[in-house]
């Protein structure tokens, strides 16, 4: 399932909790695709707390808790981690990590917290949800396979990349034009992960971020940059963005664009994509200016200039998910839209 489709489903598993009809959610997928990632932004998103635990670090005595002497009887202290309506609120997300990392006697210990949401005498509190996360077994990542009992307490997700979901991403959390225009252009590298060859390096969403900020740190140091990119997206990955970032000082002139002016479309293909991503990042920027409408009109009418239309579509389309419904009252919009009416119904 993509991104945008598990968040949603996060969502109302977070919110299901205060009537009573949570289910323990298990995200599988390779390393890098951005599962807890997914997690955090629904947190984030309701301004409640996330306890991330790593089971792969623990011990089983770790989740039950220390024994200790009251009287003729012996009690348990609850580890501290585990959500106290008094230590960590009355709701939130209990995030259960590298679960498929961990051994067999400590999976075993999950098992009454998770389907019971209880372990002895501690219970979860109601308004917790509990999501889960691992790597599968060919990721060559350090896997155990999830025995039976586990995996029926779950409801399993696999999560796939997704270009447009990691665009809508990365254009929210200001990540490097260049790079956003590259993996347009070279679609394939967004996830590109040969358990087989054992990789250190390799293009992910979450390398990718990692390239994003070498450029920060870098993109003025020529000697160092293509090492720092290599160092964050695999060899032949960080010499091609490295390429095609030096082929951008032909771009046209993006003032010129917004402004309204008469500037013709490059007609290189990698050139074409690098001016869609930078005019949605203009659009993103002009969005609460007294001037948005009339930015937002100027690259729509750019959008009509690409000889292959398609480009025109996939930046308004950009626009659309960063923007929002407000692009629709922009009077230039229909103008585009008849444009392209016969793409966007055959």
């Amino acid at each position: 399932m993509r991104p945008a489709h598990l968040i949603a489903v996060i969502e109302k598993e977070f919110s299901s909790t205060e009537a009573g009809h949570h289910t323990p959610v298990m995200l599988w997928g390779p390393p890098g695709v951005g599962k807890s990632q997914m997690v955090a932004q629904v947190a984030e998103r309701h301004n409640v707390p996330l306890i991330d635990v790593r089971l792969s670090q623990m011990e089983p005595s770790d989740l039950r808790g220390i024994p200790f002497r009251n009287g003729e009887e012996v009690e348990w202290a609850v580890p501290s981690m585990l959500p106290s309506k008094k230590r960590h609120g009355d709701s939130g997300i209990l995030f259960i990590d590298e679960i498929t990392s961990a051994p067999p006697s400590v999976s075993a210990a999950a098992y009454q917290l998770i389907l019971d949401r209880k372990l002895g005498e501690y219970e979860v509190p109601e308004g917790w949800a509990i999501i889960a996360a691992g790597n599968r077994q060919g990721d060559r990542g350090v896997t155990y396979s999830m025995p039976a009992p586990l995996a029926n307490r779950f409801s399993h997700y696999e999560v796939e990349v997704n270009l447009d979901d990691w665009v809508a991403w990365a254009y929210a959390n200001q990540i490097d034009e260049r790079i956003i225009a590259f993996l347009r252009f070279r679609q394939d590298l967004l996830f590109d992960f040969d358990p087989s060859t054992n990789p250190v390096a390799f293009p992910s969403p979450r390398s990718w971020e990692f390239a994003h900020r070498a450029l920060q740190k870098f993109g003025d140091q020529p000697a160092l940059l293509l090492g720092s990119l290599q160092a964050c997206v695999g060899n032949a990955a960080g010499i091609e963005l490295r390429a095609f970032v030096e082929s951008l000082d032909q771009m046209p002139d993006l003032d010129a664009i917004v402004a309204g002016e008469d500037v013709p479309a490059p007609k290189e293909i990698d050139l074409q994509y690098a001016v869609a991503t930078a005019l949605v990042g203009k659009a993103i920027r002009a969005k609460e200016t007294e001037d948005a409408a009339r930015v937002h009109g100027n690259i729509l009418n750019y959008a009509g200039k690409f000889r292959q239309r398609e480009m025109g579509v996939m930046l308004v389309s950009d626009m659309h998910r960063a923007i929002g419904q407000e692009l629709f009252a922009v009077s230039e919009f229909s103008n585009w839209a008849d444009k392209i009416a016969d793409i966007m119904l055959y």
